[in-house]
């Protein structure tokens, strides 16, 4: 492995919200912080700056908005170069949530969100309808929590508070520094996923901090790995950073555990699944013996193709009637476009050979078993690794050897 790897999709002047070109820091005492730094961030993205303590990401962060100021190179955000722009004025408008929220204790929550709009003049009547509107998007009650203060509150509404705040003049960009690591982990997995259900309502542009992989590769869209000095060693998507590490660094970074954290990044596709017998449930057992052939089980389906469980080639031969007299509830079972994670899952939750993959409206679609979970990683890890479309790899296999 060797050199730093930045892969873009899509390159364009007007896709890109943030750019930094050749940006350097380095501190009085010769210390560098961040050394000749080129990165971009398209628009509605959300890249995560991951690396060791000490690396320069939160340094690189803070250069964006201006709290850092840069020795080298230049910073652009939405096409401006904010090198030459009032840093206070900047700050106004971008979005900035830290790990301790720094709420202002003496004010009611619904000031606190109410600050950056106050501070640009809305009137009064305005701040405190889109400080009611952010607070119920982060899934606080505005009526309950609106007017309590951050005292009042636990760490994890604190921090939805916090969000809130960097939304309220409608920012293009956001910055935020490990904003969920302050809060136990079940907290910090529930906050992670209100952050991306609220992303996906707001898509706005986001360069988030984060020393921990596992959350980078939960968040990012793409994953900026630092090394000390502030040097970037890869730029790419979780799935390429965990699937082929560039360097030698970003591998023992992500951990020799890495295959297994892809699970949470590859989906279930359809060309993973496999087809076993399937039956009806209104199918006389003999019926669905017959179709069964020399399979041990078979997948029952109601009238509309949605999964209604499974039935053994035994109860065909032992049993009579029809086949929902015997059938058997299935309890595992993902949609399609879940992660393999979730798969791999279900299938240990369950002690379950075998899972139902359903579609739009809970159709069936095919099973996914331990074998095809596996292939399926294969072939999302090669195709990384070749820049290919998954299914345009041949994996090797036993009998090829």
């Amino acid at each position: 492995m060797n050199g730093p790897v930045e892969r873009h999709s899509d390159d364009s002047t007007e896709q890109r919200m943030i750019r930094l070109d050749g940006v350097s820091k380095t501190y009085a005492d010769g210390t560098v912080a961040v050394h000749e730094l080129t990165l971009d961030v398209r628009r509605g993205e959300l890249v995560v700056l991951v690396g060791p303590s000490g690396c320069g990401k939160t340094t690189t962060m803070k250069m964006v908005n201006r709290l850092v100021e840069p020795t080298g190179g230049r910073i652009f955000v939405d096409g401006r170069d904010v090198t030459h722009v009032d840093p206070v004025g900047l700050r106004r408008g971008i979005g900035y949530v830290i790990q301790n929220v720094g709420l202002f204790p003496h004010r009611s929550i619904e000031d606190n969100v109410a600050v950056v709009p106050e501070l640009v003049g809305w009137p009064a009547k305005r701040r405190r309808e889109r400080a009611r509107e952010l607070l119920e998007l982060v899934g606080l009650d505005p009526t309950t929590h609106g007017t309590r203060y951050p005292h009042e509150l636990s760490g994890g509404q604190r921090q939805r508070v916090g969000v809130a705040r960097a939304l309220a003049a409608d920012p293009p960009v956001l910055l935020m520094d490990e904003p969920f690591s302050a809060v136990d982990p079940v907290v910090r997995s529930q906050l992670q996923d209100e952050f991306l259900r609220l992303q996906d309502d707001v898509r706005k542009t986001i360069l988030f901090v984060t020393h921990d992989i596992e959350e980078a590769v939960r968040l990012g869209d793409r994953i900026a790995v630092f090394k000390q000095g502030g040097v970037l060693e890869q730029f790419d998507n979780p799935a390429a950073i965990l699937g082929a590490p560039a360097t030698d660094f970003v591998a023992d970074f992500v951990g020799a555990d890495r295959g297994l954290k892809r699970l949470s990044v590859t989906p279930v596709t359809e060309a993973d699944l496999e087809h076993p017998p399937v039956v009806n449930l209104e199918d006389e057992l003999a019926t669905a013996g017959f179709a069964m052939g020399e399979s041990n089980w078979a997948v029952v389906l109601d009238a509309e193709g949605r999964l209604a469980g499974w039935v053994s080639q035994e109860m065909t031969t032992t049993g009579t009637g029809r086949v929902h007299d015997h059938a058997r509830r299935m309890e595992a079972w993902v949609e399609l476009d879940d992660s393999l994670k979730v798969a791999f899952s279900e299938m240990l939750q369950w002690n379950a050979g075998w899972i139902a993959v359903l579609g739009d409206g809970d159709r069936y679609l095919g099973v996914l078993t331990p074998s095809t979970l596996h292939t399926a990683l294969r072939r999302s890890v090669e195709a990384d690794l070749l820049d290919v479309a998954p299914d345009e790899v041949v994996l090797e296999t036993v009998q090829d050897a």
